[in-house]
């Protein structure tokens, strides 16, 4: 297979041609050949890069397939451009134990459009306190650990899960949330909310538990990953700690880059866990992706029924989908307004979680031919009925954007084309 277009060369695009061999990138030159040998897609005016990765997703297979399946949620990953995604683990039974595991990965093998790295839980039953999972069994078939929904509460239990997370070599993937400051809230704790009489999630919920965590991973030398950060507050203290040379790592997500407070509506579809914040807090968030303190960007794509997303602000289940909208939206509003350059972009969506957590793949010959093209020059709204993940929930619904995927391609296999995924 050749694949011909403009090449993403990791500082900029060049005119060029990709062969895929056997699974893999064979070669790639910036001068086209004459042979049209084998499978040639002349892709003229795309644009060919490394196949995106996204480190925080929700399958909800098995447990929640009336919100999505195995096939429907790594349709939409194929959709968008990527070609590796980190399954949570908020399903039902999660995968704390080896026995739970199986069952995902039993799905995984059979219905995934994409590869899929499960992530095992921190504690048994996911309940963010309690007991510890099996960790030692599960580390084997896990990316890393997470209790992901759920913060743990027990500054004892933490430092417990990261020294034997490190004993491992395996991260800690942490959802940063205290509960005894929630106190019922469901949006930020701001303007919109004492406006509207809303109950408020306050700043300090996320960043105290982001600082209390940091100090655990300077004494335990784990390696620690923090969850779709969304306050000023939190970049400043990891950025801190990564000068101090604590091994941390993050992720926001392109609601956080793109929407603040000001952007709610009383609709379920601007409702997720952590809410949207201020001005302030998105223009940190900005700041610390260009400046490489955030180091990548994850969808946090959790798909609900439209039921349960039909009850507003208050009632609405939290969370939102992003598989499908997350690459044209940022190249779109941050990219080609100049905020954001296209290597970090490229670089935050792909290489960073790949390098971070050990995940194969790349842009360089050897390396499997996990590839996205898009088409940055069309031109289109965002449309939820044509998603093809089951979750239709999304504050960008009717946002202009460009970039359309044309091509999916996990270890030289096309996945995504003409608009349908290829079986």
């Amino acid at each position: 297979m050749k694949l011909r277009g403009n090449i993403w060369l990791g500082h900029g695009f060049a005119n060029g041609e990709l062969t895929v061999d056997k699974g893999r990138i064979a070669g790639i030159g910036v001068c086209v050949s004459d042979s049209d040998g084998g499978s040639v897609f002349k892709l003229n005016n795309c644009f060919i890069i490394p196949g995106l990765a996204d480190v925080h997703v929700h399958l909800r297979d098995p447990g929640f397939s009336m919100k999505e399946t195995m096939f429907t949620g790594t349709a939409a990953a194929a959709r968008g451009g990527y070609t590796a995604v980190c399954s949570m683990p908020n399903l039902n039974p999660p995968p704390d134990t080896p026995e739970h595991l199986q069952l995902q990965l039993d799905k995984i093998k059979q219905d995934a459009c994409v590869k899929v790295y499960p992530v095992g839980t921190i504690t048994k039953g996911q309940q963010g306190s309690g007991e510890l999972s099996e960790m030692e069994a599960l580390a084997p078939n896990v990316i890393g650990f997470s209790d992901d929904g759920r913060g743990v509460q027990s500054e004892a239990l933490m430092e417990q899960a990261m020294h034997r997370a490190a004993a491992l070599g395996k991260p800690i993937i942490s959802h940063c949330e205290a509960n005894e400051l929630l106190h019922g809230g469901y949006i930020h704790d701001g303007a919109y909310a004492k406006a509207h009489g809303h109950k408020g999630i306050s700043s300090e919920s996320e960043w105290k538990q982001v600082e209390r965590d940091l100090a655990l991973a300077k004494r335990t030398g784990c390696q620690y990953h923090v969850c779709h950060i969304s306050t000023k507050e939190s970049v400043e203290l990891i950025r801190k700690a990564k000068a101090e040379g604590v091994r941390v790592s993050c992720e926001t997500a392109p609601h956080y880059l793109l929407l603040t407070e000001e952007d709610l509506q009383e609709d379920g579809r601007f409702k997720m866990n952590p809410p949207l914040r201020t001005k302030a807090d998105r223009e940190a968030l900005v700041a610390g992706l260009v400046d490489g303190t955030i180091d990548m960007i994850a969808t946090d794509h959790a798909p609900h029924t439209t039921e349960e997303k039909a009850r507003g602000l208050a009632g609405s289940a939290m969370g939102i989908v992003g598989l499908e909208t997350a690459f044209p939206l940022l190249y779109t509003y941050l990219v080609k307004p100049g905020i954001l350059p296209m290597e970090r972009l490229i670089d935050a969506m792909s290489a960073a979680p790949r390098r971070i957590f050990g995940l194969p793949g790349g842009m360089a010959e050897g390396d499997a031919a996990d590839i996205a093209v898009f088409d940055l020059d069309c031109e289109y709204k965002i449309d939820p009925q044509e998603f093809v993940s089951m979750g239709r929930a999304t504050p960008f619904a009717g946002w202009q954007v460009n970039g359309r995927t044309v091509m999916t391609i996990v270890e030289g296999k096309i996945k995504w084309q003409n608009n349908s995924i290829v079986k």
